[in-house]
């Protein structure tokens, strides 16, 4: 193997769950290793020293095919398994390894609740993908690589916590009054962080909580938000992809699941013998959980019990351990 594809075209949290994969084809095969993505998610690949070159896409493979017929790969690996990806795939024409996606065991779960998922992490899966090549896993854990010389946006000279208050879907995230209960009761500095969606909510919840509380939503770039991850005393995350981000930097992570659950393979994956840790907030006991492998803009039972009934208590006494 001289030079290998691979793609992921998202999202956050999808991506850097592909490093062990990416890191153990380069430093275990010794050839070039490229990625395919979203222009996006670049951030999360352009420091990455085990990924030689990389390609983005605005919407459609066709921007990029011209330039990746003429890379001339030895091998494909899929990794995102979609019609975006097998089109590459058929476009190159060259031998192509794509991992398992488990929709039909998934969709059990959600429609019938009936658990037939193997217990395996997703990230152990993307390495079964690799394994025809005689690649292993390394189980050092994730990769996050910031910039070199990257200058933090805010300086706290104490002991901070972050609260990643965003999601994608509304289903994923603690309502607003939840997320002020907790941050209110926190006993040391927090720092809220999440796009430009969530910024007036976060202006909300910071007016509410405490002047211990401060609004960074809207105001980070990934790489900002990473490193205030990086340098945090632990984090609390909804399923999303800066619980992975907090994961790849071994942080002690207070992770709050709604409508998704960790039996989907998507936990924080620290590797063996690594420092980070989990706390895993769940509602236990709902028939109607999950009710999506992704998620909804509002709780389709209308109750939204998985995120209304979340022991806030509990979270707060993790948080001030």
């Amino acid at each position: 193997m001289q030079k290998i594809l691979l793609i992921r075209f998202s999202s956050i949290g999808d991506i850097v769950l592909t490093t062990p994969v990416v890191r153990c084809l380069k430093k275990q095969l010794g050839c070039e290793v490229h990625f395919l993505t979203k222009t996006q998610y670049l951030p999360l690949l352009e420091n990455n020293p085990y990924v030689d070159k990389t390609f983005t896409i605005e919407k459609k493979v066709k921007e990029v095919l011209p330039c990746l017929k003429k890379e001339n790969y030895d091998c494909v690996i899929d990794l995102h398994k979609n019609l975006r990806s097998w089109q590459v795939r058929f476009a190159l024409r060259k031998r192509a390894y794509a991992f398992t996606k488990l929709n039909f065991a998934k969709w059990l779960l959600v429609r019938f609740n009936i658990n037939w998922l193997p217990d395996i992490h997703i990230v152990d899966r993307y390495m079964q993908t690799v394994e025809p090549l005689g690649v292993i896993k390394d189980e050092a854990g994730l990769d996050y690589f910031l910039p070199g010389h990257f200058t933090p946006y805010i300086s706290i000279n104490a002991n901070f916590l972050v609260f990643a208050i965003g999601a994608a879907h509304q289903t994923k995230r603690l309502p607003t009054h939840k997320i002020i209960e907790v941050c209110e009761k926190i006993s040391q500095p927090v720092l809220l962080l999440g796009g430009k969606n969530e910024e007036a909510e976060g202006e909300t919840i910071a007016a509410a909580a405490g002047k211990h509380v401060t609004n960074l939503c809207g105001k980070l770039d990934l790489h900002g938000s990473a490193v205030l991850i990086k340098d945090a005393e632990k984090v609390i995350t909804h399923d999303t992809g800066m619980m992975h981000v907090a994961a790849a930097f071994q942080k002690e992570i207070i992770a709050v699941w709604g409508n998704t659950v960790p039996a989907f393979g998507m936990s924080p994956y620290f590797g063996k013998n690594k420092a980070g840790a989990q706390h895993s907030f769940e509602v236990g006991a709902l028939p109607c959980r999950p009710c999506s492998k992704i998620g909804f803009g509002k709780c389709p039972k209308g109750h939204f019990d998985c995120m209304e009934k979340q022991d806030v208590a509990a979270i707060v006494a993790v948080a001030n351990e």
